[in-house]
């Protein structure tokens, strides 16, 4: 949702008949999944000719650890800026930065400046930064504990930090003692650099609540088909298949299933993953959001087709034939007909 529009309430992955309900007039956009993927990976490749620590956590953002960085590209102040202007030059895309001595603060910081800004946080005044900020701003107070914090008179971060970590711990739990350590800007956790991807998955947020058997059974089955071929473009195989129920309260309840070999066909996915959804989905029962994830990868690298059935192994060679024409001539090129103009939008 763009900042206009989040004036109205409408967030991210909210369906669309509700926003719309908030604002009549909202203009909505075509969706491009891959041209997303495709900037996302050029700001990356520019974070990390910056510096090798780069913690990438979702398409749109990243940590960075400039530890030592300074005698190539000077103070850190210089580094966001220089960022900024080669994001913007080379990607045509605006950057918030947010600098800090902590992933905890620079994030605050970050989303403080939306949007384009750049804040930077002197090491020895993170507290108070922190300090006027509305206590929501904190990582792990959501509506509930912001509420319950609230009415204890615990309306900014300078009023959490101003506490007695004690009685926070007395009435919040072990919780309580991290939230006074965050409230005075205290977070020793690292950049983590590069991380194995242990899984890849993809959720669809509906329109409307949805309880058409058939049109879950095609979102399912679109699903599996993406992520097959997301397996086979990085040559991984999966070990488990899992699948994601979020009901119109928020309720949400997973699933998964070992596989009894790795694969990184359609077909195996899609048949798990139907019975998971058969065997823990009502008739009946409409869905915000239904997700389809694969997980336990292994380097695919050794899949070998003589291990396999001559069957399994014309199934491999035509799943590999349909990813060569859909990479020269895009995705829809060739598609199963029921999934015809019905394919769903990706998300990791």
């Amino acid at each position: 949702a763009s900042y206009a529009a989040r004036a109205y309430g409408i967030r991210s992955a909210m369906p669309m008949a509700h926003a719309l309900r908030l604002c009549p007039d909202l203009i909505v956009l075509p969706h491009h999944f891959d041209e997303y993927a495709r900037r996302s990976a050029a700001v990356m490749a520019i974070l990390h000719e910056m510096t090798p620590a780069v913690e990438q956590i979702s398409i749109d953002e990243a940590f960075l650890d400039v530890t030592g960085c300074e005698r190539l590209w000077g103070p850190p102040l210089e580094i966001g800026r220089l960022i900024q202007r080669r994001v913007q030059e080379e990607v045509s895309l605006p950057v918030s930065l947010g600098i800090a001595t902590s992933k905890l603060v620079a994030k605050i910081a970050c989303d403080v400046g939306k949007p384009q800004g750049l804040v930077f946080v002197p090491p020895g005044t993170e507290a108070d930064f922190l300090a006027p900020l509305p206590i929501e701003r904190l990582w792990g107070v959501g509506k509930v504990t912001g509420a319950r914090l609230r009415r204890l008179g615990i309306q900014t971060i300078g009023d959490l930090a101003r506490w007695d970590v004690g009685d926070l711990e007395r009435l919040l739990g072990r919780v309580g003692r991290a939230l006074h350590a965050a409230a005075l800007g205290q977070d020793t956790s690292p950049v983590a650099g590069h991380r194995e991807r242990h899984s890849i998955g993809q959720e669809r947020t509906f329109a409307q609540d949805l309880g058409d058997p058939e049109a879950l059974g095609r979102t399912l089955l679109a699903m599996s088909e993406d992520l097959a071929a997301r397996l086979r473009d990085r040559h991984m195989v999966a070990q488990e298949v899992r699948i994601k129920m979020r009901y119109p309260d928020f309720r949400t309840i997973t699933r998964q299933v070992k596989l009894p070999q790795p694969t990184d066909q359609a077909q195996v996915i899609h048949t798990h993953a139907a019975a998971l959804f058969q065997k823990h989905w009502r008739p009946g029962e409409r869905l915000r959001l239904l997700g389809l994830a694969v997980g336990g990868l292994l380097e695919g690298g050794g899949y070998q087709l003589d291990l396999f059935a001559d069957a399994d192994q014309r199934r491999i060679r035509l799943s590999r034939a349909l990813d060569e024409i859909r990479r020269r001539f895009g995705p829809e090129a060739i598609t199963r007909a029921s999934l015809a103009g019905r394919r769903g939008h990706r998300e990791d």
